[in-house]
């Protein structure tokens, strides 16, 4: 994992200020100085800044927060605007968010104080269940790209203006029902395998239709039920004896992948 992405995950510190703390020349590997950026951190690795260790934290916590809209998923904004961290309980603070749900989305969001556990989620095919909101009928055109997928080279309508994304490939989507025909909307309930950078946004900007509500109802098989706005739970037994066997899974598969890689190099 990468150095200012490591001190994020582990203290209260956000990836920027992790930069500025390896600039400063504050971030050693036991009593080396590390300035580069780019430093990946080893299992064994000892890090420390300004003298005091990084503690690793190996017992697993995930708790289901309802974002509400208005509200950003990171640590610090420059502009000034309430995230996550300034609606969460301060204990709360060091935990990884799994994904995204934009400035004006709202919803099921996991978080975790551990980064190997955010990261799978996060690079996972499971199922995330959104409700959302458009401004036009449902078209045959966007019912046949969700049944069978959307490669798009052009795929900045929807996206945030600063974002670098141009192009984007949309997976078939795993399920969709219509919910609601209004005069001038339609709800759809959808379900899909990804999370890419506003996914739902372009998807349906593609049609020149505009999400005006994005919801995020489910993600993995948890889902958000009635949890208040801007409340919090702590996972069921359940859903932790699920996500154990989750990790256990990809950890597997891991090893059978780089056992297959191995016979293929060794091959004469």
């Amino acid at each position: 994992m990468r150095l200012n992405k490591y001190i994020s995950h582990h203290t209260k510190y956000s990836r920027r200020d992790a930069d500025k703390l390896i600039e400063a020349g504050e971030v050693t590997l036991g009593k080396t100085v590390l300035k580069d950026f780019n430093y990946e951190v080893k299992e064994e690795d000892r890090i420390f800044i300004k003298g005091k260790p990084i503690k690793m934290r190996n017992k697993i916590t995930i708790i289901v927060y309802n974002k509400p809209k208005g509200v950003l998923v990171t640590k610090k904004d420059d502009r000034g605007r309430a995230t996550i961290y300034h609606k969460l309980p301060g204990k709360f603070r060091h935990f990884i968010p799994v994904g995204r749900l934009d400035y004006a989305s709202e919803g099921l969001l996991l978080l975790t104080d551990a980064p190997e556990v955010a990261q799978a989620l996060m690079e996972s095919n499971l199922d995330r269940t959104y409700n959302i909101k458009i401004d036009k009928p449902l078209t045959s055109e966007m019912t046949d790209a969700m049944q069978k997928g959307l490669i798009l080279d052009d795929a900045r309508a929807g996206a945030h203006s600063k974002s670098t994304i141009t192009s984007m490939e949309f997976a078939p989507f795993e399920h969709y029902e219509v919910r609601h025909i209004g005069q001038n909307f339609t709800k759809i309930r959808v379900t899909i395998s990804e999370g890419k950078n506003r996914e739902l946004r372009r998807f349906f900007a593609h049609f020149d239709a505009t999400v005006l509500d994005l919801k995020r109802v489910a993600f993995g098989g948890i889902e958000l039920n009635n949890l208040p706005t801007n409340k919090i739970r702590f996972f069921t037994r359940k859903e932790y004896d699920d996500i154990h066997a989750f990790l256990k899974q990809i950890k597997q598969s891991k090893k059978e992948k780089e056992k297959d890689q191995r016979k293929t190099k060794n091959k004469p």
